[in-house]
This record gives C-alpha cells, structure tokens and sequence, in this order.
C-alpha cells in the first residue's frame, strides 16, 4: 500500500483510508470489525470516523455509535497502536449533537472527552472540524450559498477561540494534530494565517467532497491547500454510490444501499438525470480502458497534482475488496484525457 505524509505532519498514512459511517447503522459490529481487520491486513492503516457517525441518515439515538463500534474492536484486538484515526467535532446543527450550540473551544474540548471515552483512547491522531460555523456550501448547498451575512471578526475572534483550545489539547497529547471539514478557501488561509501568529497548531488537512462528478476543490481550494501544505482527504469519492452504478441510472435501488435508506432516495440531491448521464460516459471510458468504474473513481484521486487520500466505506465485504484493489492503480495519459473530456462535457453534474 503506497504511504503518504499529511500536512506537515509526521503522520504517515496509507494513501486509501477506510471510511466508517456506515458501522453502527447499515453494518453491524461485527461487520464493522471484520472491515478493519481485513483493511490491516491489506496494508490500510488510515480511518476516519466522527462524533456524529453513523449517518443515512443521522439521527440522535445513534450518534457516537461508529466510534463505540471501533472502540470496542481496539479494546479487544489492543491494535490501537496499528492506526491512524481520525474523528471530528460536529458544529451547531439543530438535529443533533449541539442541539443549536455552535463550536467553540469549550464545546471541542468537551467533544473530544466524549469521543476519546467511545473509541477507548487517550488520544486522536488527527480531530477535525466538522463543519464551520459559519455554513459551508458543501452538500448541495453550494447552489445557494450566500457568504455576505458573515462578520468577519466574530469569525475571526471564534477561530482564535478555538486555536487556542487546540493549543492545550495538543499539548495535553489528547490530539496529534488538527483538520477541517466541509471548508472553503478563505477559510483555511484565515485557520491557518492565525495559527502561525499565535503559536498555534495548523490545520493539517481538509476533509471535503471530491470525487469524478464532483470537483469543487480543483480550482482556489487545491492552491489555498497546496500553498498551505494541506493535504485533501477526499469523501465521496464514489459520489455516495453512483460511480459503482448499482442505481442503473435510477432504474435500481438495492436493499441495504444508502438510496434505500428513508430520506436518501435522491442521494442528498445528487441522484439527478444529469448525474446518471455523466456515470455513463465515464463507464464508457473504464471500458474503454479495461478498467473497473470503482477502481478508476478511486484512483483517479490519488492521481490528482495536489495531495489527496479518498476516503470509501463499503456495506459489504465485497464492495471493500473490490475498493482496495484500487491500490497501485495507475492511470495511463490515455484514461487521464478521457476522463479529462467527460468533465468538460459533463461539469458539476448535481
């Protein structure tokens, strides 16, 4: 398995990251922990996981499970040492977790007592950011997304808040090093300029959507991120199943997938025509090349100019295996200008 270092850390991970959302709610425990052991085996050593986990959808009865599902995998293998993990504090949402309380430094420290209690640590390589306080215009919300109601020096003040709870968290060894989620360009520029003026640490990574059908970061976010050595840990990048084309552009909707889950029938707004049309040219284009649509979606991550590690989670074992053997897939320049012209030709499908 091809290693990679984050940020400026000195985390080296494995390039393909196992995903766990699903543990708690479509996977069992048992299920989640045949995962992990299987993904070790096969030389992943990188997992990401969340306070609010599992999803699809969330609801507050089930919060902090995935993290309770690889807790308890850690108490019983004692393999806690064999892992990267990564987890994240959840901002305000009125649903769950906060129950309209935004993020602030008070509110990550109590967070990450939680979360250290429920995976059965006494600490976490990399805890991320969620979400910003001040809304993001990831998941869809990038139609609508309206930044001219921000004060720029409460968001400021906020982000020192929390900077300097970071600072005594690291130093508590609690945490290794921090990252954000579901952020924009300004945002990490502005994290980490404050950072650097106070001593504080950086944000080393930023987890955002990214995957064929869905390319915001390429552009200011992949030179903010590549100026500010921040590696991108890529979700989605099967763009929640539609890359494995299991929907048959919609005709299909299999037991236990997350379109079969009640308030996921259109994927979060991303199971539209145009969507199904861009999945089948890139089909085309892995058949073309002989290769698999997964594998190729995958890869095509790690082939990008900028630092990236896709993040997959899989509901069966199957689908796992299927996932991992994208490591070491190379891209010809063939497959990169193919897929290159379907972008064009099919551009922010959803």
């Amino acid at each position: 398995m091809k290693m990679m270092k984050l940020g400026r850390t000195d985390l080296e991970v494995s390039e393909l990251c196992l995903g766990t959302m699903t543990w708690g709610r479509q996977n069992t425990t048992a299920e989640g922990h045949e995962q992990i052991d299987y993904a070790l085996e096969r030389g992943v050593n990188f997992m990401d996981t969340a306070e609010m986990y599992p999803v699809a959808p969330v609801k507050a009865e089930t919060v902090g499970d995935t993290e309770k599902v690889i807790g308890e995998w850690i108490e019983k293998s004692g393999k806690r040492d064999q892992w990267v993990i990564a987890s994240k504090v959840s901002g305000h949402n009125d649903r769950f977790v906060r129950q309209g309380i935004p993020l602030s430094g008070a509110t990550m420290k109590e967070s990450l007592e939680g979360s250290l209690k429920r995976l059965k640590t006494d600490y976490i390589d990399l805890y991320q950011i969620h979400w910003p306080n001040r809304g993001s215009y990831a998941f869809r919300q990038n139609w609508a997304y309206d930044s001219t109601k921000q004060v720029k020096e409460e968001t400021l003040d906020h982000m020192r808040d929390v900077l300097s709870a970071m600072t005594d968290i690291q130093k508590s060894g609690k945490v290794r090093h921090f990252g954000l989620s579901n952020e924009s360009a300004w945002g990490v520029t502005q994290w980490n300029r404050l950072a650097d003026e106070m001593g504080a640490p950086r944000m080393q990574t930023i987890q955002n959507e990214y995957s064929l059908l869905y390319r915001e970061f390429d552009t200011d976010l992949a030179e903010a991120c590549n100026n500010e050595d921040v590696t991108l840990l890529a979700y989605s990048p099967l763009a929640t199943g539609l890359l494995t084309d299991k929907y048959h552009s919609g005709t299909v909707v299999p037991d236990g997938s997350r379109m079969a889950q009640p308030g996921n029938e259109n994927l979060g707004g991303r199971a539209t025509d145009r969507a199904y049309t861009a999945v089948e040219a890139y089909k085309g284009v892995a058949a073309k090349h002989g290769l698999d649509l997964v594998q190729m979606s995958i890869a095509f991550c790690t082939h990008r100019p900028f630092g990236c590690s896709p993040i997959f989670g899989a509901t069966t074992m199957d689908h796992l295996k299927l996932a991992l053997d994208a490591d070491g897939l190379v891209l010809s320049d063939e497959v990169l200008a193919d897929i290159a012209a379907v972008h064009r030709a099919h551009p922010q499908p959803f």
